[in-house]
């Protein structure tokens, strides 16, 4: 049987005949847009001899292979016997520094629709032009090649032939893999509670196309119960690919375990972690031009044979595999990790490269309908993540800024500024009078002309001023600018527009609230996605907000621990609200202090804020200087979470308490097994703090569903303290104890979110209670 292969004429000829540097100088963004007005104003020269935008499609036999290319060539010229095919290529380069070989790509795009365009017509020779436009001056210069069908032809086969070397490795990977897949089984000896029903669940989504929103406790195992029926679904042909998504590194690890796990027995798939740009780049400033970065110049000389080097010997791409050939070959390591991608089965990233509409990877997802499966980890982050992604704002100071500082030298490029700032004055008069903080439904059009107009100025003086001095904020503010326009386009009734004035500046931002719909949208580009994490409560509302439907999947699995692990008590006779914290001071101390003296070790305490964290954390330390303490810090450094998280790991006789804050880095992700972590106190119900964009997110889910509170406070909040409380009890040998100080938390709409294993909780009402209780737990 043969082997089937589609590809266009221009990914094609770009893969096999790409060669130079990578130069990510600006040239603008609208240069498509030009490239387009080029091409009809080339087009619309010529009369009716003239056919523009002439599709082609030629399927044939090669070997084994059926191969279908299709393109569309710029136009076919015919002057009595003569046929021309056209190619068009718009340039901001001046004309008498391109000659005929200017691009040896632009003519192999040519001979390859001049053969389809000769095959297709039956005719034994024609003419191939090459039409370069310049874009400033709207002048053209013209190349013309005469070819016979058989110099086409060898041509045509030549380039297949170099295309198909790629084919035949990617086909015969695929019958390795999927032998591989086939004979894999599960990689332990056997399913955990709830594994296998999981797996299941997991794989019946993935052939129904549809989504699962799954609550998978720590210890389920969920990361390896949702990629081994994904890479099944591989081997059956049921998917191409699987994007395993998440928001932290130490996750992006735990996929690579799992997968792991699976080719020591026996698996054979190529896996691939995309590091952000910044986070992998060899050079030292990130400066993707061939004058600056030695990666850069000539890495599409040389990258084709550094993909091919690495997927003849990995399997596995780590970012250290990557920077390793990148090394040897010589090329930019994360162009080199895009390029590795379309030849991986899994790749493990972060959400943005498929979600966020600014940098998601357009060489996957410009389509809908994929046979993709997305694995989304830690699925609760996503609902503000997207936010982020899905919103943008403008700040009024910049543009009176440099209004004023290129008055002199740039003065229409200054009258631009100008025009935004007059904008936001006016914005800011009718709106922001009595308050510091507005918001409407309706848009505000009249901001957009204005930097739509700066845009295409800065665009200009940015290729043209490219030693200024200022050159590499106002390419920062071109960008905030460009993305502001480009989220517009996303505008609709899940949006506000709000107004805040900060000291003497304002600030205009589309703040989408809903972001369901949005991210509905990417979910259709694949086949179907699973969103889990051990703390999607209430599954509902994880459902909706993040895009599901009726239709979809929810499932909830209980934790395969035993409950007598967790000692779980509720001190629910203080109020942490704001306005009674000052008064809870000592309380909260005396249940701390109570609470760790039961029994020597490592214990966490969370609070709702930084502010009442240090409060506490002062008295507690001047009642137990004997007790050790460390506390989280703002804004700290990777190496001291590091350090911070090493003192756990330390063996020590006394008892150490940690102060932390609740959302924070301390309370998520981190694993701290068996005697490293033996407790944990949770000071409040995490509720977010009171703000205006909170409020904007209540009021709009009031009016939408009646519940307003939960989504923008109770829910976020509750999460915060599942993940913290997820701390304590990471294995099936692991003891511990927990207590949750808020008399909000025996009150019946947050018991309803408890999970199954804390059911057994029990309430204290004092110090003294904490006691009795410990004692009979620790002793058992």
């Amino acid at each position: 049987m043969s082997k089937q292969i589609k590809v266009s004429v221009r990914n094609l000829v770009e893969f096999i005949f790409r060669s130079g540097d990578i130069d990510n100088t600006f040239v603008g963004s609208t240069r498509a847009l030009e490239g387009t007005r080029a091409h009809q104003k080339v087009q619309s020269s010529y009369g009716e001899e003239y056919t523009p935008e002439v599709v082609l499609r030629h399927i044939f036999n090669y070997g084994n292979f059926t191969i279908e290319i299709e393109g569309r060539a710029d136009g076919i010229l015919k002057e009595n016997q003569r046929i021309i095919v056209d190619e068009i290529k718009s340039t901001i380069r001046p004309l008498d520094e391109i000659d005929e070989d200017y691009n040896l790509l632009h003519w192999a795009q040519g001979k390859c629709y001049g053969y389809m365009y000769a095959i297709e017509n039956e005719i034994e020779e024609l003419e191939i032009q090459l039409t370069y436009f310049n874009i400033e001056s709207e002048e053209t210069k013209k190349f013309i090649k005469y070819y016979t069908l058989s110099e086409l032809e060898e041509f045509f086969l030549g380039l297949i032939g170099k295309y198909i070397e790629w084919a035949n490795m990617t086909f015969y990977w695929g019958e390795v893999r999927n032998v591989s897949i086939k004979e894999l089984s599960f990689p332990f000896k056997s399913y955990r509670k709830g594994q296998r029903k999981l797996a299941v669940a997991v794989y019946k989504t993935i052939l129904n196309e549809k989504n699962l929103f799954t609550q998978a406790p720590t210890g389920i195992g969920k990361t390896i119960s949702t990629i081994f029926p994904s890479i099944k679904a591989i081997g059956e042909g049921v998917a191409s690919k699987i994007f395993y998504l998440t928001a932290k590194t130490i996750t992006k690890e735990v996929a690579l375990n799992s997968i792991k796990q699976m080719v020591w027995k026996g698996l054979r798939i190529k896996s691939i972690v995309i590091t952000a740009k910044e986070k992998i780049c060899l050079n030292e400033e990130v400066k993707c031009n061939p004058r600056e970065c030695p990666y850069a110049k000539g890495h599409f000389d040389r990258v084709n044979d550094a993909i091919m080097d690495v997927l003849d010997k990995e399997d596995i791409i780590t970012r250290d595999v990557i920077l390793e050939y990148a090394k040897l070959h010589q090329v930019c390591p994360f162009e080199l990790s895009l390029d590795l991608s379309l030849w991986s089965d899994v790749i493990i990233c972060d959400y943005n490269y498929v979600f966020d509409p600014n940098v998601y990877l357009k060489r996957f997802f410009n389509e809908s309908g994929n046979d993709y499966i997305f694995l989304i980890d830690e699925a609760h982050n996503l609902v503000e993540r997207s936010r982020d992604m899905f919103s943008a704002q403008v700040v009024k100071e910049p543009f009176l800024r440099y209004k004023r500082l290129f008055k002199e030298d740039f003065p229409n490029l200054s009258r631009n500024f100008n025009s935004c700032n007059n904008i936001m004055n006016k914005v800011k008069r009718e709106h922001i009078s009595n308050s510091d903080f507005y918001y409407q439904k309706e848009e505000i059009t009249d901001i957009y002309p204005p930097i739509r107009k700066l845009i295409k100025e800065l665009e200009q003086w940015l290729i043209k001023e490219k030693e200024h001095q200022l050159h590499k904020e106002i390419l920062e503010l071109y960008f905030e600018l460009l993305r502001f326009i480009k989220i517009s386009d996303f505008y609709d009734k899940r949006y506000v527009t709000y107004i805040e004035q900060r000291g003497k500046d304002v600030l205009l931002k589309l703040f989408c609230i809903d972001t369901s719909y949005l991210l509905s949208e990417t979910l259709k580009k694949g086949k179907a996605a699973i969103c889990f994490s051990a703390t999607l409560t209430p599954l509902d509302y994880y459902r909706n907000i993040l895009g599901g439907d009726e239709e979809d999947y929810i499932t909830r699995f209980s934790s395969p621990f035993p409950k007598s692990n967790l000692c779980l008590l509720v001190g629910d006779t203080i109020s942490t609200k704001y306005k009674n914290r000052e008064k809870t001071y000592l309380d909260i101390v005396e249940y701390i202090e109570e609470f760790v003296s039961q029994k020597k070790g490592n214990y966490f305490v969370f609070f709702p804020s930084y502010k009442y964290m240090e409060e506490i954390y002062i008295c507690f330390t001047n009642r137990n200087p004997g007790i050790i303490t460390i506390v989280q810090e703002n804004s700290m450094k990777e190496k001291d979470r590091e350090n911070f998280l090493n003192r756990f790991h330390l063996k020590q006789e006394n008892t150490m308490v940690a102060f932390a804050v609740l959302g924070g880095i301390f309370s998520e992700g981190i694993d701290l097994i068996g005697e490293k972590l033996i407790g944990a106190t949770i000071v409040g119900v995490g509720l977010p703090q009171i703000c205006f964009e909170r409020n904007i997110i209540r009021e709009y889910f009031q009016i939408e569903n009646g519940l307003g509170y939960e989504y923008a406070y109770m829910y976020p909040g509750m999460n915060k303290v599942f993940q913290a409380a997820g701390r304590v009890i990471r294995s099936e040998n692991d003891r511990g104890a927990l207590l949750l100080i808020d008399e909000r938390f025996s009150t019946t709409k947050y018991r309803r979110l408890y999970p199954r294993e804390w059911f057994h909780y029990r309430r204290v009402k004092d110090s003294k209670s904490i006691k009795t209780n410990l004692i009979d737990f620790w002793d058992t």
